[in-house]
């Protein structure tokens, strides 16, 4: 699928009319399904970018902050925010006061939409932002809210929308918010065009000719939530669910309601779901176990998923009947995993990219064989592999702006040619496919796919008059559930003069309880799971730089 459209404007009114009353966004609620069509999505996002341009008088270009759980307004809003004119800042839900007003200095919204669940937060980080202007809410209007509803709004729906170029900023989207310098990534019209340009031969290649029900997990401050699952399967006119929940028979529940064909997720979700449908095979008969056995490896030779899908047919019609199977992204593939929902007839799609790309830079929709390649790169963008280190670099129009506000950082990883370096360890085969093979940078990838700067939760510890030295660093587990992921560790060595006041035994309290303490300021998932006390002092290089991986041999897990 080709976009002849170059201006996302008229693609957004041209998507608005071609497909009117299909269902765009849902969701189930308490009251049962919300659904907005396409045209009621185009009307309530006309009404608030009216609201916006002619009440609040926002400015070209002014931020426009979004924090709110996924739901079928944050789409209202965000195209509301385009059509004024407005640079959109999705807010990670999860970070604390301390983190979202880090970030909030940095770019200095104007106007925020807040979900009613996070309505006090909101209130509370106006007071202490002077450029935080306009707090709405995104929820139907109830007694109890105080503040004006986008559903409270006059009904003018007519504007001179705001035409903007396509090196306009049109996302900010933060990897992180506790330090000095937030670093948040700006992408561009240009950049989204790019996108979906690319994402529409991708998902050609993987769902030709049809119409799909999409079921979202990600949340939508998430760039490969954005980009995918809103902004590409919008454009292919095609009807996007979101859930409250993230328990495997919650998610069943609706995939059977809904019919849902596809769906965009991270590893871990891959892996509870694989682990829910072996338990429920445990406790099965053994004769219904001894079937599965069989037939599963029997599986392994048969090329054809429509002929897996007649003999996992019990497994086929919890997930609806309909379900094709999904682009996993976010963090590497465990290939077992993967093994498994392709033998059951469900196809996975490794997926590869980073924010800086826009995010998405490849994903394997050709060499099914090989579950470990990330495939081939998207259409616009170029890759090579850096001979002395290994790194992938990647170039194409889609590779970001720039780190908001910080031009050296921005300098550091695109560099005078427009290579964009990945900070990953990569090899190509013969036909141009990518593996990823190891990272060389400090960027710890959570089980679920969340990304921890080690030096945003350093600059957190560092803080305490007790710690002399702080390293954060991520360790692999070995053994579990969890086995292949990473968590967060600590090595603190506290200063001199209270390794002298205090016994071991309450050094280690003390240590312990502070670093709780101040990791409090830190969303939970930023939190080390691990704290190593050294008395020794960290190793280092001769430019004063701390050797990790040195340190990394301090652990044990």
């Amino acid at each position: 699928m080709v976009l002849r459209q170059k201006n996302v404007l008229s693609l957004l009114e041209d998507k608005t009319n071609t497909f009117n009353d299909r269902v765009a966004l849902g969701m189930k609620t308490a009251l049962g399904w919300k659904e907005f069509t396409y045209k009621g999505l185009g009307l309530l996002s006309r009404k608030l970018a009216w609201h916006l341009i002619n009440e609040i008088q926002v400015k070209k270009c002014d931020k426009l902050a979004i924090l709110s759980e996924s739901k079928p307004e944050y789409g209202a809003c965000v195209f509301a925010s385009i059509l004024a004119g407005m640079t959109t800042v999705p807010l990670d839900i999860k970070l604390t006061k301390y983190e979202l007003k880090s970030i909030l200095s940095d770019c200095e919204p104007t106007v925020m939409l807040v979900s009613q669940s996070y309505i006090e937060k909101a209130l509370e980080l106006q007071k202490e932002l002077p450029s935080l202007k306009h707090i709405l809410v995104m929820d139907e209007p109830s007694y109890n809210l105080g503040l004006t509803s986008i559903y409270e709004l006059p009904n003018n729906y007519d504007s001179k929308w705001r035409h903007r170029s396509t090196k306009s900023t049109v996302f900010i989207i933060y990897t992180s918010g506790t330090t000095g310098s937030p670093k948040g990534v700006e992408i561009t019209f240009g950049n989204m065009m790019s996108q979906l340009e690319d994402m529409g031969y991708a998902l050609d290649a993987i769902l030709p000719n049809r119409h799909c029900t999409i079921l979202s997990i990600l949340p939508m401050n998430h760039l490969f939530e954005m980009t995918v699952g809103f902004s590409t399967f919008l454009n292919f006119g095609f009807s996007v669910y979101y859930t409250q929940s993230l328990k495997p028979k919650d998610i069943l529940t609706i995939m059977k309601e809904k019919q849902v064909d596809f769906m965009i997720v991270v590893p871990a979700f891959l892996k509870l779901l694989k682990t829910s449908i072996e338990s429920e095979l445990h406790n099965s008969s053994k004769f219904t176990q001894w079937t599965f056995k069989t037939m599963y490896s029997l599986a392994k030779f048969i090329p054809c998923s429509w002929i897996k899908k007649l003999m996992f047919k019990k497994i086929h019609d919890k997930f609806g009947g309909h379900f094709i199977g999904c682009i996993s992204g976010g963090a590497p593939l465990d290939i077992n995993v993967g093994k498994f929902f392709e033998r059951l007839g469900i196809k996975i799609y490794q997926g590869y990219g980073l924010s800086e790309a826009s995010p998405v830079v490849s994903v394997n929709t050709d060499k099914r064989k090989e579950l470990a390649s990330v495939g081939k790169p998207l259409k616009s963008f170029t890759v090579k592999i850096d001979e002395e280190t290994g790194e992938l670099l990647v170039k194409g129009p889609a590779v970001m702006k720039g780190y908001h506000n910080q031009p050296e950082m921005t300098a550091s990883v695109i560099d005078e040619n427009g290579w964009l370096h990945t900070g990953d360890i990569a090899k190509l085969d013969k036909d141009g496919h990518i593996f990823i093979t190891g990272r060389i940078k400090n960027m710890i990838v959570l089980s679920g796919g969340k990304k921890v700067f080690p030096e945003e939760v350093e600059a957190v510890l560092e803080k305490s008059p007790y710690f002399a030295e702080v390293c954060v660093t991520g360790v692999s587990r070995t053994f579990g559930a969890k086995d292949g992921t990473e968590e967060i560790a600590a090595v603190i060595v506290p200063t001199e003069d209270i390794i002298e006041k205090y016994d071991e035994k309450t050094l280690d309290k003390l240590i312990r309880a502070e670093a709780k303490t101040l990791s409090s300021r830190l969303t939970a998932y930023k939190r080390p799971v691990n704290i190593i006390i050294s008395q020794k002092p960290l190793p280092r290089t001769a430019t004063r730089k701390v050797k990790r991986k040195e340190v990394k041999e301090l652990i044990k897990i």
